[in-house]
């Protein structure tokens, strides 16, 4: 056999896989997988269909669980491929390759099951949510942005510099009451202000075309009140859109006591990015993906995040990552106000 036969044939060592499958507790699962055997199994049957090979006479195709696995642990630890193609027994390239195809799969397969638009019974169950353990009336959603680093892009690279000093693109999500995307847009230059990412998705044309929320409405103080998503001071004062009040020497009591509720209920989006963070290290260090893929990166790690949080699976709070609140913005128009005023005196009777 000629020397590059030899290479082509390599041996390497597939027993830790094996090892794993046979000694590992759900408690091992969890804190290195981020999910418990049963779930894995389900994630790998979902994904089955499209990530299936089939043998040739030169070598064994790869298992899906193993290939699942690979990409898995890539995003759950950020270890470096090489680490991870010893670990599993595959090659280098092989390894790469195969974590852009599972990644392929999950935006392929699962996001349209796992992140999509609710319906008409899960907005009910959305804003009964909100209402019982904030008690803040037509929340239909939390939103905000958070960055994901990256390497400095060669093209336009001034662009993605943000103001903490890091090359980044940004995630922008909305989250129900169990901290679960129904909308994300991933992508924009981390220059970019959140209202300006905001303004530029297609969640803003929808709700400005009334296309977003159901037509809801719910009379507070006299004033009819639409469904709305909270925002942090960031984002731009909309009927369907609620911020808080801007905190100065002008700044009442009352409004005081709304920012105070607004903000707790709107934690659960922070909360959602800390622990969709806190799951996915890959998403804390700087991405070394070029950078079209890290946007499938970000987009399969919030689909992995609501399918963890579909089969229960518990997040170890010690890693949650905190996030920070942007700058302020304008602060809207009468109508908006009103409705805001409308909902700060309601709350000031309860």
């Amino acid at each position: 056999m000629d020397s590059e036969g030899r290479i082509w044939t390599w041996p390497r060592s597939d027993s830790w896989w094996p090892h794993i499958n046979t000694t590992w507790t759900d408690e091992d699962w969890l804190k290195n997988f981020r999910m418990r055997r049963g779930s894995f199994r389900l994630l790998c049957d979902i994904l089955r269909p499209w990530l299936t090979r089939q043998n040739t006479k030169y070598r064994q195709a790869v298992p899906v669980e193993v290939r699942v696995a690979i990409c898995v642990w890539r995003l759950a630890t950020n270890l470096e491929y090489r680490s991870i193609s010893q670990l599993f027994g595959v090659g280098l390239s092989t390894c790469c390759t195969i974590t852009q195809e599972v990644v392929t799969a999950i935006n392929v397969v699962m996001k349209p099951l796992y992140i999509k638009h609710p319906s008409a019974a899960e907005f009910r169950q959305i804003i009964q949510g909100f209402r019982d353990k904030w008690r803040f009336p037509q929340v239909a959603g939390a939103i905000d942005g958070t960055h994901i680093k990256i390497r400095a892009p060669p093209d336009n690279s001034s662009c993605y510099y943000n103001r903490k000093g890091d090359y980044s693109i940004i995630l922008q999500g909305v989250v129900d009451h169990r901290m679960r995307f129904w909308d994300i847009n991933v992508g924009r230059p981390g220059k970019i202000h959140d209202a300006r990412v905001f303004s530029l998705s297609s969640l803003y044309e929808r709700g400005s075309t009334g296309t977003l929320l159901p037509n809801w409405t719910e009379a507070f103080e006299g004033v009819d009140v639409p469904l709305f998503l909270l925002g942090d001071s960031a984002y731009p004062l909309l009927t369907w859109l609620m911020k808080p009040y801007p905190e100065g020497g002008a700044v009442t009591q009352q409004q005081l006591n709304f920012n105070h509720r607004l903000s707790q209920a709107r934690m659960t989006v922070e909360r959602a990015f800390g622990c969709l963070k806190g799951r996915w290290r890959c998403l804390l260090k700087e991405n070394e993906a070029h950078i079209t893929f890290v946007s499938r990166i970000v987009s399969a790690c919030c689909v992995l995040h609501n399918f963890c949080e579909v089969q229960k699976e518990e997040f170890l709070e010690g890693e949650r990552v905190a996030e920070e609140e942007g700058p302020v913005h304008d602060q809207g128009h009468a109508q908006q106000q009103h409705i805001r005023n409308a909902l700060c005196s309601y709350f000031a009777t309860i």
